[in-house]
């Protein structure tokens, strides 16, 4: 097919038996588009972190080095058995991309792309040229850039994905941890539009000030000397009986959990020894502090503590619900989905070193974006 390479580059990661983190960049073949396929030049795909649980595993970074064009670092040895799945074999990287469609199939959809800038979802997207289904993309609203659509799956979806499960299962209002994040701002911006109450947990005063900067109403502070008061307080206001945690380990989940318990015996009521009748759930959807979940059960009976990922979500959803959550985040991708990055990196530069200590400090407030393009 005229206009189709036949290599490109694609960032692998690989976990070896012996202890080490190896990243490189790997030329691998180009699958000419067939049928419905479309071939697109990946121009933009950001550094989540679910991408840099992949890309990184458990290593320990202290101990990166490049060489040869192989950036490498230690496992730790009580580590291997956690990712013991994923030893010796080199994996691709990257959940979600942009770019622009050079080539596809003679499927009539598949050629209606040819030239537009789409978004995709489907990983392997830290690459220069990556082959999917027409189906499984997303055109661009006019004017909208690869950077503008290339975090438009992962954080709008799951953002989406909460207020839906907040409906689904017959909850008013909800609570997001971490709360200033890309997503998190997401989040807000989609409650304030859609009338939900939300109380949003964060970890500093700036923190706070990023949310009530776009008019976030309920921002608590969990290092705050009153965070359980505070907490409560927000909760009785909200009637908030849901959370969304990106946090993990610790108490905060417990926390999140002791608040709407008080919340809901603040209403008042027949006293039960077993609690509150209202349930009290908290989703924990991310991993920022790795220590166990601790919970100190004191919320009563009617609770629960589970995990909640995006992927599973949308195909419980069915493929008529996803569309029309794609279709909001393509309407208004510039507006409530709107992603803002530190820095633009190319493949390359994703390797290095000093780069690499950068992305990986899951800083609120600050988000990588890669560009296979860069360079070229």
């Amino acid at each position: 097919m005229a206009g189709v390479p036949d290599k490109g580059l694609q960032l692998r990661s690989i976990i070896k038996s012996s202890g080490e983190l190896e990243l490189s960049l790997a030329e691998v073949a180009v699958a000419a588009p067939v049928g419905d396929e479309v071939l697109v030049r990946i121009e933009g795909s950001p550094l989540n972190p679910s991408d840099l649980g992949l890309l990184l595993g458990p290593a320990d970074l202290s101990t990166l080095k490049s060489a040869g064009g192989v950036t490498s670092a230690k496992v730790p040895e009580h580590f291997l058995k956690a990712v013991k799945a994923r030893l010796d074999e080199s994996l691709p990287v990257g959940n979600e991309g942009a770019g622009v469609v050079i080539a596809a199939g003679p499927d009539a959809a598949a050629q209606a792309l040819v030239g537009k800038t789409v978004a995709l979802l489907g990983g392997a997207m830290y690459a220069q040229y990556r082959t999917v289904k027409a189906g499984d993309v997303l055109p661009l609203p006019a004017g909208a850039s690869a950077a503008d659509g290339a975090s438009c799956f992962v954080n709008p979806l799951t953002a989406l994905g909460m207020t839906e499960t907040m409906r689904a299962e017959g909850h008013t209002a909800l609570v997001h941890t971490a709360a200033a994040s890309n997503l998190g701002q997401m989040l807000n911006k989609i409650c304030l539009k859609d009338g939900i109450q939300l109380v949003n947990i964060v970890r500093s005063a700036e923190q706070a000030k990023i949310l009530t900067d776009i008019g976030a109403k309920h921002v608590v502070d969990s290092t705050s000397a009153n965070f359980q008061d505070e907490l409560t307080a927000a909760l009785i206001e909200t009637g908030a009986t849901i959370a969304f945690d990106a946090i993990g380990g610790g108490k905060l989940a417990s926390q999140i959990l002791a608040g709407m318990e008080a919340a809901a015996n603040a209403k008042g009521g027949a006293y039960s020894r077993y609690g509150s009748s209202t349930f009290k759930q908290v989703y924990i959807y991310g991993g920022l502090d790795m220590r166990p979940t601790e919970l100190a059960r004191s919320y009563g009976l009617s609770w629960s503590v589970g995990g909640w990922l995006l992927t599973p979500f949308l195909v419980k959803l069915g493929a008529e619900g996803g569309q029309r959550l794609r279709q909001r985040v393509a309407d208004e991708l510039k507006t409530t989905f709107a992603s803002h990055y530190t820095a633009e990196i190319s493949l390359a530069e994703a390797l290095q070193p000093e780069v690499i200590a950068a992305y990986n400090k899951k800083t609120t407030g600050e988000k990588y974006l890669i560009n296979p393009a860069k360079g070229l």
